[in-house]
C-alpha cells in the first residue's frame, strides 16, 4: 500500500473515521469534566547530609543512599500512623464509615487508615542535593495542604527520634558503664586503703628515704668500726715486751704507761751518769739500778694491762662490727620488703588513678551523649510549607483533550484500515494491477458534469 492508496482509503472511510475520532475526543472531555477534581499540595524539606556518631562524637558525611532511605522513612507505616494520631483520623466519621464499609469493622483501624492515606502520598527526592518534596492528593485543597504539612512534621519527628534513639541507647550503656567503673574505683580504693593499713604505709617515698638514710648511717658506722679495728689490731701487733722503751709502744695511749716510760728514761740516764762516777757495787748505783728494774717491772705490768684493754676493745669492736653487719643485712631486707610493698602500693595506686581517669572520661562522654539525646533539633527542616492549591491537579482537561485527539486519530485510522481489510474494494488503478494480472486499457476520469 502506497501513500496514495492510504489517503484514498481514509477518504472513502472518512465518515466512520470522523465518527470514531469525535466519539473518542468527546468521551474523554466529558469524562474529564465529570470526574471529581483532585488537588495536590506540596511541601519541600531540606535534609542535612552530615551526621554525628553517638559513640565517638565525630561528624561524618552520610552515605549516598541516605536520601533514598529518607524517602522510605517518609513512606513508612510509622510516619503514616503519626499522621493518623496527629489528625485523629481514626475517630473521623468519614474515615470510620469508609473503614466499616471496607473491612466490616475487622482489623486495626489506625493501620487501615495509615495504609489508605499512604496511597495518596507522593514523595519526590531531588536528583542532586538534599531537597525532598512531599505531595498529597485530596478532593479538598485545604485537606491536601494539611496532610502534606502533617506528613512533613511527622517525618521530622520520626527522623529526630531515629537520630536520638542511638544516643539514648548509648547513654543507657554508658550509665551502666559509669556505675560499673565507679564500683571498680571504690574497690580499688578499698584495696589500697587496706594494704596501707596492713603495711603501715603513710608515704611510700618518705618511708623509703628514711630507711635509705638509716642504711647509709649503718654503712658509715661499719666503715668506722672496721677502721677502728684495723687501727687497734695494728697497734696490738706493734707491742713489744722486750723493748719497753721502743717506738712501737708509743702508739698505746696510756698516761700511766707514758709516765712510767718517762721515769724509766730518767732513771736510766741517772744510772748511766752514776756508772761513770762510781763502781757497780756502789750503794748509790745499786739503788739506782734497783729503781730502774722496778720501773721496768711496773712498765711491763702496765703494758700488759694496756694490751689486755686493747684486746678487750678489739673484741668489743669485732662484736660491734658483726652486729652492724647483721643490722645492715636486716636493713637491706627491710628495704627490699619496702620496695616490694612499694611496688604493690604503686600498682594499687595506679589502678586507682587509671580507674579515676576512666571514670572521668566515661562521665564526660556520657554528658556529651545525654546532651545529644536531649537535642530537639534534627537534620531536617521545612523549606516551603504546603498551601491549599487554587487549581486542581486532576483531571487535566487540556492534556486529556490533547491525548484524546492523538488517541482518536489513531483509533480512526485503525478503524478505517480494519474496515477496508474486511471489505476490500477497487478504488485506484493500482488496486486492479495489484489484485489481477489483467492489463489496464484505459482510465475514465470521474467528473461531476
Amino acid at each position: 500500500m502506497n501513500f496514495y492508496q492510504f489517503l484514498t482509503i481514509l477518504n472513502a472511510r472518512k465518515k466512520i473515521a470522523i465518527f470514531a475520532f469525535l466519539v473518542t475526543v468527546t468521551t474523554t472531555v466529558v469524562v474529564s469534566l465529570i470526574l471529581p477534581k483532585t488537588y495536590e499540595s506540596y511541601t519541600s524539606l531540606v535534609v542535612n547530609y552530615t551526621g554525628t556518631d553517638p559513640v565517638t562524637g565525630m561528624v561524618t558525611m552520610m552515605a549516598p543512599s541516605y536520601m533514598a532511605t529518607q524517602v522510605d522513612v517518609i513512606n513508612s507505616r510509622n510516619v503514616a500512623l503519626k499522621v493518623v494520631d496527629e489528625l485523629n483520623l481514626h475517630i473521623n466519621p468519614a474515615y470510620l464509615e469508609l473503614y466499616s464499609e471496607a473491612t466490616e469493622g475487622q482489623g486495626d483501624i489506625r493501620n487501615w487508615i495509615a495504609g489508605l492515606i499512604q496511597r495518596s502520598l507522593n514523595v519526590i527526592p531531588s536528583l542532586q542535593g538534599g531537597i525532598i518534596t512531599i505531595g498529597y492528593e485530596a478532593n479538598d485543597p485545604s485537606f491536601a495542604a494539611l496532610m502534606a504539612n502533617t506528613f512533613a512534621n511527622s517525618y521530622i519527628d520520626t527522623n529526630l527520634e531515629l537520630k536520638i534513639a542511638p544516643s539514648v541507647r548509648t547513654a543507657d550503656w554508658f550509665r551502666k558503664r559509669v556505675e560499673s567503673v565507679r564500683n571498680d574505683l571504690m574497690e580499688a580504693q578499698n584495696k589500697l586503703s587496706i594494704y596501707q593499713a596492713e603495711k603501715g604505709i603513710i608515704s611510700a617515698d618518705k618511708r623509703l628515704d628514711v630507711e635509705n638514710t638509716r642504711l647509709s648511717q649503718m654503712s658509715q658506722r661499719l666503715v668506722q668500726l672496721q677502721s677502728e679495728l684495723l687501727s687497734l689490731e695494728s697497734k696490738r701487733n706493734e707491742v713489744n715486751f722486750d723493748d719497753l722503751e721502743g717506738s712501737n709502744n708509743e702508739s698505746i695511749s696510756d698516761p700511766i704507761l707514758q709516765q712510767l716510760k718517762s721515769s724509766l728514761v730518767r732513771s736510766e740516764v741517772k744510772r748511766n751518769e752514776m756508772k761513770q762516777r762510781v763502781s757497780k757495787n756502789h750503794p748509790d748505783y745499786l739503788a739506782v739500778n734497783s729503781e730502774v728494774a722496778s720501773i721496768k717491772r711496773k712498765l711491763k705490768k702496765q703494758l700488759k694491762l694496756a694490751v689486755t684493754r686493747m684486746d678487750t676493745k678489739i673484741s668489743v669492736t669485732k662484736k660491734d662490727i658483726e652486729k652492724t653487719k647483721l643490722s645492715i643485712d636486716l636493713q637491706k631486707a627491710t628495704l627490699l620488703q619496702i620496695n616490694k610493698d612499694r611496688n604493690v602500693f604503686d600498682v594499687l595506686a595506679r589502678d586507682v588513678e587509671d580507674t579515676k581517669q576512666i571514670l572521668s572520661l566515661t562521665n564526660q562522654r556520657l554528658s556529651q551523649i545525654e546532651l545529644a539525646g536531649a537535642s530537639k533539633e534534627g537534620n531536617v527542616s521545612v523549606l516551603t510549607p504546603a498551601v491549599a492549591p487554587l487549581e486542581p491537579s486532576k483531571p487535566k482537561i487540556i492534556i486529556n483533550t490533547i491525548l484524546s485527539v492523538i488517541l482518536g486519530g489513531i483509533i480512526a485510522i485503525g478503524l478505517a484500515l480494519l474496515l477496508e481489510l474486511t471489505n476490500r474494494k477497487v478504488r485506484t488503478t493500482n488496486d486492479i494491477l495489484t489484485g489481477t494480472d489483467l492489463p489496464v486499457l484505459g482510465e475514465i476520469k470521474y467528473s461531476k458534469v
